[in-house]
């Protein structure tokens, strides 16, 4: 089983979603977070069945969180507390942010850019604290801003981060949570990447002690690329499990119930599937560093194993604009655009994002990755 060797260019071309249809027939799009890949046999089965049946009214959750539960104990050795359907990830983060009413939200960039649309949606105030020297949390720097907006904030993390790839420590994950009891702050995780993580070191934060008052946001639509069909986890801490419980019904209303019981078949049945995708990932991150050195040497790359994602450092370039724009305008390449990663550059601080960086999504095939850098090469040597 070789997920991410399956499927040719006419195959992907003939796709309808935003990833291979946004920028028009002659782009190769390595920017939003979709895989190219067909879906694993048991989500598969599952749509056959409901299209076979006609059995599309509202659907019952009761199994999803359960599902969930088994494949957490599997493959972290955790126990979830309480979790409740939502919509999407996005929508049980804002809803997380509500829960916790704090009128500041800090966050780590560069990182997931609807995190700054959700805290806008709930009024509060944006405060950055961007990733440290090594990529990981500045947990000084986090420290100094829990002290400065004690029992005013919540802290909104994301475990795997994007778009480094990289999963927080079990230590820095244990220091966030001391430092969130003794600054009485509240923490918020988007986990939505997290089946992809090395299981062995992946921690849930929620699996941590000290981490009873937080709540932990997290789908199967990432790990088995099911985003099409909404469905999600708001999963609470003990000590908030019945405030998460006394949110409105209506919350539970969002899933569909082909998100629902895709994504129960991707917890319960598709390990395996999901086992696959991760080596065929490991084989485009060795590709990906061969490339880089080929055609863009001068760049520079954040690439941790935790997801699909990675983070480009184009400055060395000049492009002279936001980089993702110009090189799909010259190379015919769709990057993720960076400046709406947060973390702009400014006098004094180490770079982290800004317009010279570029997310790169290297979950297709070689050969697509090939031609994408071999395009690339030449418009960074071609004169602008």
């Amino acid at each position: 089983m070789r997920p991410l060797r399956e499927l040719t260019l006419p195959d992907l071309r003939a796709r309808r979603s935003v990833k291979w249809s946004w920028f028009g027939p002659d782009v190769l799009p390595l920017w939003v977070a979709e895989m190219d890949a067909p879906l694993a046999p048991a989500v598969t089965r599952v749509l056959e069945e409901v299209a076979t049946s006609g059995d599309l009214g509202y659907p019952d959750d009761r199994g999803y969180a359960a599902a969930f539960a088994t494949f957490a104990r599997g493959r972290w050795a955790w126990e979830p507390g309480f979790a409740r359907p939502v919509a999407d990830v996005m929508t049980g983060v804002v809803e997380a942010l509500r829960l916790t009413r704090r009128d500041t939200v800090i966050l780590t960039p560069p990182v997931y850019p609807p995190f700054f649309d959700a805290i806008a949606l709930v009024g509060a105030r944006p405060v950055e604290v961007p990733l440290g020297e090594d990529w990981g949390l500045d947990l000084d720097a986090l420290a100094d801003a829990f002290e400065a907006h004690a029992g005013q904030a919540t802290v909104l993390l994301c475990n795997p981060h994007n778009p480094t790839s990289i999963a927080p420590s079990r230590a820095e994950l244990l220091h966030v949570a001391e430092l969130a009891r003794h600054h009485d702050v509240r923490v918020v995780v988007d986990e939505i990447h997290a089946p992809l993580a090395d299981p062995v070191r992946f921690a849930p934060y929620l699996s941590l002690p000290g981490t009873e008052d937080a709540v932990v946001v997290t789908s199967a639509s990432k790990a088995w690329n099911l985003a099409g069909v909404k469905a999600a986890l708001l999963v609470a801490g003990d000590d908030v499990a019945d405030a998460v419980r006394a949110l409105p019904e209506l919350l539970s209303h969002g899933p569909s119930q082909v998100g629902i019981r895709t994504q129960e078949a991707a917890w319960a049945e598709g390990v395996e599937w999901l086992d696959a995708v991760r080596a065929d990932l490991a084989e485009n991150r060795r590709l990906v560093a061969e490339l880089l050195h080929a055609h863009l040497p001068q760049a520079g790359i954040v690439m941790g194993d935790d997801s699909y994602l990675a983070w480009l450092d184009l400055a060395a370039y000049d492009l002279g604009g936001e980089a993702a724009v110009v090189l799909r305008e010259r190379a015919g390449v769709a990057l993720g655009e960076a400046s709406p990663f947060g973390a702009l550059p400014e006098p004094g601080r180490a770079r982290r994002g800004g317009p010279d960086f570029a997310r790169l999504n290297y979950a297709t095939t070689p050969e697509v990755l090939t031609a994408a850098f071999e395009r690339l090469g030449a418009a960074v040597d071609a004169p602008a």
